[in-house]
């Protein structure tokens, strides 16, 4: 029988809200023109061949303004978005260690015995996250809201989020299946990155006591990872959420439309500025969320 695995020392669940909600707030204030910046991309149909086409892919309506609004302009949708950020970051990143915790618990020796201690302890946690991350559809009426709000703000035509909410009802859960396929798999990646180079790279024996810097490694890993498993499906889903709310384009005739007249790299538009953009957004919320919760717990003790 293989060695048992190490368990990572645990923080008390008001520690770990405490921890991932800091880091989702930080996130937001910091990156969140950087999200409109992607999504925009993501969501354009056509080539970029000139400047003037990406400053009006870019600034939409205020790209011929001065620099100061074409820079507001990149902030749309933020009460939407701190809503969708704190909520998703307190959820992923202060449940998947709760999940990682039950999993331990209960199917540690099955991991052991099957992948040894070392990887068997770096698939637990991702398949804890990945199991998060399929949860997290809960959360997607924000997250369309919030990217509509970025890329098709013209579909709201006036109405406040509570009118949004009584017309649409389940309409703002369009997409979900793309969702969780596309988390499923991303969210695998981005914890079993970041608990893999945890294990390999550094050789961490507890992750809970990473510093911040080598939370910060970890999370280049996991977070690089996650985007490019993730890359295609995120368009998919993008695309479905930022179209016209009575719009009935079905994801797979995306899929078929996109692979038809754009070809195959269009599934992964968007990625090298995600890398380049959303990649250090992950990376910084992620690393903080990591070191801020058990400082939190010590804080509290």
């Amino acid at each position: 029988m293989a060695p048992a695995l190490t368990a990572d020392s645990k923080q008390s669940a008001t520690a770990r809200v405490l921890g991932s909600a800091t880091a989702g707030l930080t996130e937001l204030l910091v990156f969140h023109p950087v999200d409109t910046i992607s999504k925009r991309l993501m969501s354009n149909h056509g080539r970029v061949a000139s400047v003037a086409k990406f400053n009006q892919v870019i600034f939409r309506d205020s790209a011929s303004k001065p620099m100061g609004s074409r820079l507001l302009s990149l902030f749309p949708g933020l009460g939407y978005a701190a809503g969708y950020k704190v909520l998703q970051r307190v959820y992923k990143y202060g449940g998947q260690p709760v999940v990682n915790d039950f999993l331990t618990q209960n199917y540690a020796s099955t991991f052991t015995n099957l992948f040894g201690p070392k990887t068997g302890k770096a698939l637990l946690s991702a398949t804890a996250g990945s199991i998060v991350g399929i949860g997290e559809v809960v959360l997607l009426p924000l997250d369309v809201l919030k990217i509509k709000r970025q890329t098709n703000p013209e579909s709201f035509k006036g109405r406040g989020f509570f009118k949004i909410l009584a017309d649409e009802g389940f309409g703002l859960y369009r997409g979900w299946g793309w969702t969780m396929a596309r988390n499923a798999p991303g969210s695998f990646a981005l914890f079993g990155g970041n608990s893999f180079a945890k294990e390999y790279v550094l050789g961490l024996q507890d992750y809970s006591k990473a510093t911040f810097v080598q939370n910060t490694i970890a999370s280049i890993f996991g977070a690089s990872a996650s985007l490019i498993v993730s890359a295609p499906l995120d368009v998919i889903k993008t695309r479905i959420q930022n179209r016209h709310f009575d719009n009935p384009e079905s994801g797979f005739k995306i899929l078929r439309d996109m692979a038809r007249n754009e070809g195959f790299s269009a599934f992964f538009k968007g990625l090298v500025p995600k890398l380049l953009t959303t990649g250090p957004k992950l990376v910084f919320s992620f690393a903080m969320a990591q070191t801020l919760m058990p400082a939190f717990d010590r804080l509290l003790k």
